[in-house]
């Protein structure tokens, strides 16, 4: 259960961020910061797997944040090779003030890689990567509890790609038999593994 998303403007370095806020029930445990896919390519806010992913901490208690990268919806600038978007990431925490509070950073595709590099900058509380396009962008290593989701017949990212980034850190890789990239018919099991794999 929660109340309905809410839709808010952030200052951001290149102009406002839009946002999309969902608030559990009772007052929130923490932040859950959740990126969507590449800007380019059509990935926004309303992507089914981020607001699957914000669904799932939203019942588990967080509230969850979902910006679109500049030059997406009715946030401002221009797309900015990743560089300028984990500045928007950190400006949303900022403004959520989350940072204190050791936030939840996830994202999917293009935005899991960004949050890995947010990450590098700040601690995050936990961190759930899904799809982690590590074959078109640079990811670095993740925080060892980092959960990492993926699904098996992902054409865009592949899985190898995937297995082969992990391998170093020693990181476990959840991989969600039959799923594409979209987790099409597959957004419960994603779900449930958000909230089953939670402490």
């Amino acid at each position: 259960m929660r109340a309905a998303t809410r839709r808010e403007l952030v200052a951001g370095p290149a102009g406002r961020i839009e946002c999309a806020v969902d608030l559990p029930e009772r007052q929130p445990r923490g932040i859950a910061l959740v990126a969507h896919p590449h800007p380019l390519h059509g990935g926004t806010l309303d992507n089914k797997v981020v607001q699957t992913l914000a669904r799932a901490f939203v019942e588990l208690g967080y509230a969850a944040w979902r910006p679109n990268f500049r030059g997406v919806g009715a946030s401002e600038g221009r797309y900015d090779e990743g560089r300028g978007e984990i500045e928007d990431l950190a400006a949303v925490l900022a403004h959520a003030g989350a940072p204190q509070a050791r936030p939840v950073l996830a994202g999917f595709s293009f935005g899991a890689a960004a949050q890995a590099r947010l990450a590098q900058r700040i601690a995050p509380g936990r961190m759930v990567l899904v799809g982690v396009a590590v074959n078109r962008f640079d990811a670095p290593a993740v925080p060892a509890d980092t959960i990492v989701i993926h699904g098996e017949r992902d054409a865009t990212v592949p899985l190898a790609d995937v297995l082969a980034w992990a391998a170093p850190q020693d990181l476990p890789v959840v991989v969600v038999p039959g799923a594409d990239h979209f987790f099409h018919r597959r957004l419960q099991v994603l779900r449930a593994i958000v909230r089953h794999s939670w402490r």
